[in-house]
């Protein structure tokens, strides 16, 4: 197989002058497509049915056609400067283009009376000329389809006789989208990650059309990157090029797929975020990766042909062998569709985590700057929203006073934030809360107070708070079955109950 070379950009970047008028290539293509079939059509027409056309229409149809053909060879060229195409298949392409404005220039001019008078054969040249133009229309048009959509974008789903016909070689079997029965034992790139890419990334990243010198259709191309670098960081899917393009606004130019195309799903770009975090390897399994609150729900969706009862013992399964929460069983209406898409352009995700039930988990994975004005949208969604992660963002206490409206909150995540003792008292009112995470907070023993409010919390995260042993202990003592992770071990809590419980002695 020949080695596939890109056409790059000079040295020096393409100017955005020449790359906006280069854009503008598909809209002035159609043009000398229409006027020189019309132009061949009555022709045609003439010479079957001897029809008469006026001489003056076909040759004003045979000047706009060389006009246009030349200005799409011009724009077409401006956008070959953003590289990105197969070298053989653009030069070929950029020929026979000239050839459809050189002829089409001479099909005109040899119709032209004037030149009649000047010139008595040229008008033997005319149908000849107009023939090749329209010969390298066709062929034109298909290279433009192959940079395009691909070298097999016409073939692709021709019946095995007419590839016979054709000399085509035999069809390719499509890629197999294996479904997923197990999904801990799902392969990670195999099975969830590589049908997302094949199905919204590979249409543009492909052997016979790398934009920006990227494929996304094996993987070691994807390791190979792209013309600035990797196209990846394992481990860190903020630094990555494949995600943070996916969560660009649509309207923006560098967002990918581009405006208009399939876009990603939230279920498709948590499933990519989390498959670079966990290091983007391509031969493990999901029992080999750490599975996070924020992604359980959607690997469980992933289970295809099974049971509403059988996904919701996956999504235990994923999820650990503690018991279903209530508020997990409860129906909730439906969400509204703007209040969801209000949230998604802060750059939240929003996912369903029980499409039976309407309820949503909402994580800021992505979203980072996040903050208290922002979070005043939440309440629109205060029955839906079930499990929300605000943590390492912009919130403070006073995104608290919404927060607490979300009256079926289940989870909670407020790592990383600026949340302090007085924020937690605005959570009093959250009766279905379970968890809780804290870590990384300002909060104090003061705020350990506020949480005994909170009489179905079962798991509370308190790493590199300000909370004291002592403060622990007494948490401990009003809550006996809180499980309570980090804070101070378990040997100064234990000495903080013992110095508790001698007080009285001693007085």
């Amino acid at each position: 197989m020949n080695k596939l070379i890109l056409v790059q950009a000079n040295a020096s970047q393409p100017s955005d002058w020449a790359l906006f008028f280069g854009h503008f290539h598909p809209l002035i293509v159609h043009l000398p497509i229409g006027f020189l079939l019309i132009a061949g059509l009555l022709e045609l027409d003439r010479l079957i049915r001897r029809n008469s056309v006026s001489t003056h229409t076909i040759t004003l149809i045979l000047f706009w056609s060389a006009v246009s053909a030349t200005l799409a060879c011009v724009f077409g060229y401006l956008l070959s400067l953003g590289g990105g195409y197969d070298a053989a298949t653009l030069t070929s392409h950029q020929w026979q283009g000239i050839g459809v404005a050189v002829f089409a220039w001479i099909a005109w001019a040899v119709k032209w009376e004037n030149l009649g008078r000047i010139i008595p054969f040229a008008q033997l040249m005319y149908l000849p000329a107009l023939g090749v133009a329209l010969l390298f229309l066709l062929s034109a048009g298909h290279q433009g389809g192959n940079l395009t959509h691909g070298s097999d974008y016409l073939t692709q789903y021709a019946p095995e006789p007419i590839r016979t016909l054709a000399g085509l070689p035999p069809k390719q079997n499509e890629i197999k989208i294996e479904p997923i029965s197990d999904v801990n034992q799902a392969l990670v790139y195999q099975q969830i990650v590589n049908p997302i890419l094949q199905t919204r990334c590979v249409q543009c990243h492909n052997a016979d059309k790398a934009k920006a010198g990227l494929r996304l259709d094996n993987p070691a191309m994807i390791k190979k990157g792209y013309e600035d670098g990797p196209v990846f960081v394992a481990g860190n899917s903020k630094g990555s090029e494949l995600t943070k393009v996916c969560l660009l606004p649509e309207t923006d130019d560098n967002h990918m797929p581009p405006k208009g195309k399939p876009q990603l799903t939230d279920s498709q770009i948590a499933l990519l975020t989390w498959w670079i975090d966990q290091g983007a390897s391509f031969d493990k399994k999901v029992a080999d990766l750490a599975v996070n609150d924020a992604i359980r729900p959607v690997l469980a969706g992933l289970a295809k042909g099974s049971s509403e009862k059988e996904s919701s013992e996956k999504q235990v399964a994923l999820a650990g062998p503690s018991p279903e929460s209530p508020v997990l069983t409860m129906t909730v209406p439906a969400a509204d569709p703007k209040a969801v898409d209000e949230l998604k352009k802060t750059g939240l995700l929003v996912l369903p985590l029980s499409k039976e039930h309407n309820q949503l988990e909402v994580s800021a994975v992505n979203a980072r700057s996040f903050s208290d004005a922002q979070a005043a949208l939440l309440p629109a969604l205060r029955e839906q929203i079930v499990w929300l992660k605000v943590s390492d963002t912009e919130v403070t206490d006073a995104a608290l006073t919404h927060i607490a409206q979300l009256k079926n909150l289940q989870k909670l995540h407020l790592e990383q934030t600026k949340v302090t003792d007085a924020g937690l008292k605005q959570l009093a009112g959250l009766t279905h809360l379970e968890y809780l995470n804290l870590y990384g907070t300002a909060v104090t023993d003061a705020g350990l107070n506020e949480l005994t409010k909170l009489k179905n919390l079962k798991t509370v995260y308190l790493w590199q708070t300000k909370v004291t042993p002592q403060g622990l202990a007494s948490l401990k003592k009003t809550m006996p079955n809180l499980e309570v992770i980090g804070g101070s071990d378990d040997q100064s809590i234990a000495k903080a109950t013992a110095t508790d419980q001698e007080e009285p002695k001693k007085n």
